[in-house]
């Protein structure tokens, strides 16, 4: 079965990740563009020989399902309007601009019972995958640490307004989140300090008595670039390095497992409730650094 699917987006993330990933995944066929800026989603459909549709209603009317790069502000409400039209979604973290925006958005995906899965582009490399299946059984974590340090945000060709508006948190946050909470269980509670426009600190706990720290920034020296988790436990250590995990490999998998998932009417793992759910860690961080709570 081949899965027909839209782009709703034509900025750096469309051009850059979902556009070459939809055009080359297995079983989807890629039905067009919709974006708020007719301009480039016109350009961007030429280049894959796809429609760009002037309205989302028409792109919706074309697939049955869309993949979203737009800004988390503007994701719950189109994404809604996809699920209200039956449409399954393959959505960009965070998922929303802020929690009532999340708790909305799941709150349509459940009761429209459509299919949903967040983009959290680390868990779909190879080695991410070996990692967590090979050295988990090993070490047997009941701690660890992450960190996220890049100069991403010093320099407007890299990231979006909303991405260097909101912080390291909102961004690329999400991804050392998720990782944490794959390798030594749910978030409990999270502590922050820091500033959203520097240096970030958590301290976060696990469901099962785990802990573990996190760090990050998008505006240290240039030329840093640090990404990697490092767990500790009976078994020992292992660190995972993921500067360089992510790629077209990845995205292929990630596309592949939605259209798996939308055919056989499934619900994968990292779906909307996952993505709400580290919607609350991150807005509870967030609270933390702004307000110092």
């Amino acid at each position: 079965m081949t899965i027909t699917m839209g782009l709703a987006g034509a900025g750096r993330r469309a051009v850059r990740v979902h556009a070459p990933a939809l055009s080359t995944a297995p079983d989807i066929r890629f039905a067009g563009i919709w974006a708020l800026s007719p301009g480039p989603a016109r350009a961007l459909a030429g280049r894959y020989g796809v429609p760009a549709f002037g309205e989302f209603g028409y792109l919706l009317e074309n697939c049955d399902a869309v993949a979203f790069a737009v800004p988390p502000a503007a994701q719950p409400d189109l994404a809604a309007t996809a699920v209200r039209r039956g449409r399954s979604v393959l959505l960009e973290r965070p998922m929303a601009g802020d929690l009532a925006g999340a708790e909305e958005l799941a709150k349509t995906v459940r009761e429209k019972n459509v299919v949903s899965q967040m983009g959290l582009a680390w868990r779909y490399a190879a080695e991410v995958r070996r990692f967590l299946h090979t050295e988990l059984k090993r070490v047997r974590p009941v701690s660890g640490r992450g960190r996220v340090l890049s100069d991403d945000h010093l320099d407007d060709d890299l990231a979006a307004t909303w991405r260097i508006e909101r912080g390291v948190l909102r961004d690329h946050g999400v991804d050392l989140l998720d990782l944490l909470e794959a390798t030594l269980g749910p978030i409990a509670d999270v502590q922050a300090h820091g500033n959203q426009h520097g240096w970030i600190g958590l301290m976060l706990d696990h469901l099962g008595g785990h802990y573990s720290e996190a760090s990050m920034s998008a505006t240290v020296p240039r030329d840093i670039f640090r990404a990697d988790v490092e767990i500790f436990g009976p078994g020992g250590a292992a660190a995972l390095d993921c500067i360089d995990v992510v790629g077209p490999a990845a995205y292929r998998t990630m596309y592949a497992e939605f259209a798996a998932a939308v055919e056989q009417q499934t619900a994968p793992a990292l779906d909307v409730e996952h993505g709400l759910h580290l919607q609350r860690v991150i807005e509870s961080a967030e609270t933390g650094v702004v307000f110092g709570a």
